[in-house]
């Protein structure tokens, strides 16, 4: 399960950026290569997967927003393969990604869907009741 899709992708990185990353036939580059970004992409999620399965079912019934951005800084990652220094900024937000998800699969890091947790109703205070005793000390005095 991809957690980004293509358009996720355009918006963070932009088409230009994209178009130079995946067409690897045009010369002078013109278009985004739909199966290189979607390979990318479908890596990142593998990846990803790898982590959450000890942690969560999947594929996940919501997509926390987190798990979005991470899909797609690990995909472009991909896009750059040995052209990635060391020390760009491209590098840095994968390391950054991979370095959350060893968390969440620790258990250190609880993902979000983002949505708000609902307020406790009442008074706080915990009720029980139960039914009336049947054998107490005194019914069985004697046995």
């Amino acid at each position: 399960m991809s957690y980004c899709q293509r358009q996720d992708m355009i918006d963070r990185f932009g088409v230009e950026r994209l178009t130079q990353l995946t067409d690897r036939v045009n010369k002078p580059v013109s278009t985004i290569d739909e199966t290189v970004l979607a390979t990318a992409i479908d890596d990142a999620a593998g990846l990803i997967d790898g982590y959450l399965k000890k942690v969560a079912e999947l594929p996940l019934t919501v997509v926390p927003p987190v798990l979005q951005k991470f899909n797609a800084d690990i995909a472009l990652y991909y896009l750059y393969g040995d052209n990635a220094d060391k020390d760009s900024p491209v590098t840095r937000t994968y390391n950054d990604a991979v370095s959350f998800l060893k968390d969440v699969a620790k258990g250190l890091v609880e993902l979000s869907d983002g949505a708000e947790v609902p307020a406790v109703s009442g008074d706080g205070a915990i009720r029980t009741a139960a039914p009336v005793r049947v054998f107490t000390r005194d019914s069985l005095k004697g046995f």
